[in-house]
């Protein structure tokens, strides 16, 4: 799916709210002006942006827009443009990792020894976020609370789905509260 994006070359109309977003996202993290992103630019030529850079550029889309930017993909991003035709393909045939997924989620870690001093979370669900919330729960240890809230608007199905993929920290000893936000 992604070679096919990036050979096919076409990016966003300027102007789109995803060419637009992909543009502030590139030039706060590479530290450019927005003008000199032109369709053609070479992130790695002309904007000197190394493979860790591209990494985290695939990080900070992946947040931003709730989609996986796989690393082989990534990698054969040449152009802005490319890196906007990439997004565009994702966000057009994105899936929810595991089938369902809520598309936002708070999250707070609250350690056994004390209820104060709560980590907090709070974001698109991607399967990133997803495995960051596991660690900060694992890593607050037996005894831990985690409370997980999502859109009032979450069905049935996606409650329980969430509740499937953490459900394994109760075998750990951490609490485990999920609700919808009520509104």
């Amino acid at each position: 799916m992604g070679s096919a994006a990036l050979r096919s070359g076409e990016a966003a109309p300027v102007g789109s709210a995803v060419e637009e977003r992909v543009r502030a996202l590139v030039a706060e993290h590479l530290g450019v002006d927005r003008e000199t992103l032109a369709r053609d630019v070479s992130l790695t030529d002309d904007l000197a942006a190394d493979s860790l850079d591209l990494l985290e550029l695939g990080v900070v889309l992946e947040a931003s827009f709730g989609i996986v930017v796989p690393l082989r993909t990534i990698d054969q991003v040449r152009t802005y443009g490319d890196l906007v035709a990439l997004v565009r393909a994702l966000l057009d045939h994105r899936r929810p990792a595991d089938g369902i997924a809520p598309e936002f989620l708070w999250a707070r870690v609250i350690p056994a020894a004390a209820r104060e001093g709560d980590l907090r979370r709070a974001g698109p669900f991607t399967p990133y976020a997803r495995e960051l919330i596991l660690e900060d729960a694992l890593r607050a240890g037996r005894g831990a609370r985690l409370e997980l809230t999502l859109p009032a608007a979450t069905d049935d199905a996606t409650l329980a789905t969430v509740h499937e993929w953490f459900g394994r920290l109760v075998e750990r000893g951490i609490e485990l509260s999920i609700r919808r936000l009520v509104g």
